[in-house]
C-alpha cells in the first residue's frame, strides 16, 4: 500500500510538472511554428492581424503612463487582433534601456515586463525587435559610438555589421534580453510563448555594400547567435523587402532604389522562419499618383508572396504598412482603402493556403497620446471607419480557421 501510494503521488507531481511546462515537449506544443509557408500553433494554422506599437515599454516604464499599454491592448483586443510589434531597445540617450553596453534600467526592463504580462492577458502575441538601423533610441549609431568611445577606429554606422567589438555589444543585449526573467510573471523571455518572435533588427539597411554581402555575413552570425540561446522562439531579420543582386529580375519591383539588403538571399539564411516586408507607397513613391501608389503596393506585395510560396517556402507578414495624414491630399478614405488593398491580399493568400498570412499597421495609440503622433497613427475608438475595416479583417481570418475544423 505504501509502495502504490507512493508512485501515485509521484505520478500527480509529474503530471503538474508537465501541466506547468516543466518538460520541453510540453513547452514546445505552446509556442508557434512554421509548417512550409504556414504559421502552426497548438496543432492549427494560425494567421496574425495586429499593429505596431514602437513605444510600449516606454509608456509601460512611467508608472503615470502605465494605463496606456493596458488600454491599447483592451482595444486591440475587442477589435480581433493577436500580435503586435515592439522594441526592445533603447540604447543611451533619454530614458535609456541599455545606457551603455551590458549596463540596463531595471525601471525601463520592467516596463517590458509588463508590456508582456499585459500582452499575455489580453491575448496579444509579441514580436520584439532588437536594435534599430535608425538613430532614434539609440540604434547602429549608439553601438559604433561606444566602440569608438573604447579606441576603435570606425568611420561609419555600417561598421555596426563589421567590427567585432560592436557584434560583441549587439550579440551581448541579445543575450541578456533573450535570458531576462520576467518580474512580473516569473517567466524567462525565451521560454515565454507570448513572445511569438524575436525581431535582429528594424529596418536593416547597409548602402555601403549594395552587394548585400556585409548585412548577409552579418544576419548569418547573428541569427546563429539568437538560435543558440533561444530555440523555442521564431525568428525574424526586420527586412523592408528590398530586392537585391541574387535574382536581378526581381528587382524591377523595387521603388526605384537598393539599400543593401537582398530579400530573397537574406531570408533563406538558415535560422530565420518567416520573411516580412513593410509598403510605405506614400513615402517610397512620393509625388506619384494615388493609383500609382496602389498599383505599386499590389505589385510589391504579390512578388513577394510569390517568393515566399515558391523560393523561400517560409511564411510571410507584412510588418509594417500605413499611409500618412501629413502628406497633401491626404483623406481618411484614402488610408482607409490602402488597409483594404493590403488585407485583401493578405486574406486572399491565407485563404488559399499561400505564404501570406497576416498583417501589423504603423501605428496604434491610445487616446491622449498626441506628442506621438507620426501622421501614420490610428486611434480606435476616434477612427471609426478604420477600426471597422480592422476588426473585419481579423473575423476574416478567424473565419479561415473556423472553416478548418
Amino acid at each position: 500500500m505504501r509502495f502504490n501510494t507512493f508512485f501515485i503521488l509521484l505520478l500527480f507531481v509529474v503530471l503538474m510538472f508537465q501541466h506547468q511546462g516543466g518538460f520541453h515537449s510540453a513547452a514546445q506544443g505552446s509556442f508557434a511554428r512554421t509548417s512550409g509557408t504556414q504559421f502552426v500553433k497548438d496543432g492549427r494554422p494560425f494567421y496574425l492581424n495586429g499593429f505596431n506599437a514602437y513605444w510600449l515599454m516606454l509608456k509601460a516604464a512611467d508608472p503615470s503612463e502605465r494605463e496606456k499599454v493596458t488600454s491599447v491592448f483592451q482595444e486591440a483586443s475587442s477589435c480581433g487582433m493577436n500580435v503586435a510589434r515592439t522594441w526592445a531597445f533603447s540604447d543611451g540617450g533619454y530614458r535609456a534601456l541599455q545606457y551603455k553596453p551590458g549596463s540596463y534600467n531595471e525601471d525601463m526592463f520592467k516596463g517590458l515586463d509588463f508590456v508582456i504580462s499585459e500582452a499575455k492577458r489580453h491575448g496579444i502575441f509579441l514580436i520584439l525587435s532588437l536594435v534599430n538601423n535608425y538613430e532614434n533610441f539609440g540604434g547602429r549609431k549608439q553601438y559604433v559610438e561606444w566602440a569608438k568611445e573604447q579606441g576603435e577606429y570606425l568611420t561609419s554606422e555600417d561598421d555596426f555589421y563589421k567590427n567585432p567589438v560592436v557584434k560583441d555589444y549587439y550579440k551581448d543585449h541579445v543575450q541578456v534580453v533573450l535570458m531576462r526573467i520576467n518580474s512580473i510573471t516569473g517567466v524567462a523571455y525565451k521560454d515565454d510563448p507570448t513572445i511569438f518572435a524575436w525581431e535582429l533588427i528594424n529596418e536593416p539597411r547597409c548602402e555601403s555594400d549594395l552587394s548585400g554581402t556585409t548585412l548577409q555575413n552579418w544576419i548569418t552570425e547573428m541569427a546563429a547567435h539568437v538560435k543558440t540561446i533561444d530555440g523555442n522562439h521564431l525568428l525574424e531579420i526586420g527586412l523592408e523587402g528590398f530586392y537585391g543582386g541574387s535574382n536581378p529580375d526581381r528587382m524591377q519591383f523595387n521603388p526605384g532604389y537598393q539599400v543593401g539588403t537582398d530579400f530573397l538571399s537574406n531570408n533563406n539564411i538558415p535560422g530565420i522562419d518567416f520573411a516580412t516586408i513593410h509598403a510605405y507607397p506614400d513615402q517610397w513613391l512620393s509625388g506619384s499618383t494615388e493609383q500609382a501608389q496602389t498599383a505599386f503596393v499590389l505589385r510589391w506585395v504579390q512578388s513577394h508572396i510569390q517568393d515566399a510560396d515558391s523560393v523561400l517556402r517560409k511564411p510571410l507578414l507584412i510588418t509594417e504598412f500605413g499611409k500618412s495624414s501629413l502628406v497633401s491630399g491626404y483623406s481618411t478614405s484614402q488610408r482607409d482603402s490602402l488597409l483594404e488593398t493590403v488585407y485583401s491580399t493578405i486574406y486572399d493568400s491565407a485563404k488559399s493556403g499561400g505564404s501570406c498570412v497576416g498583417g501589423l499597421f504603423w501605428q496604434l495609440l491610445a487616446q491622449g497620446m498626441d506628442n506621438m503622433r507620426d501622421g501614420y497613427e490610428i486611434i480606435l475608438a476616434q477612427d471609426t471607419s478604420t477600426a471597422s475595416i480592422i476588426t473585419q479583417q481579423s473575423n476574416k481570418l478567424s473565419s479561415i480557421n473556423q472553416s478548418l475544423k
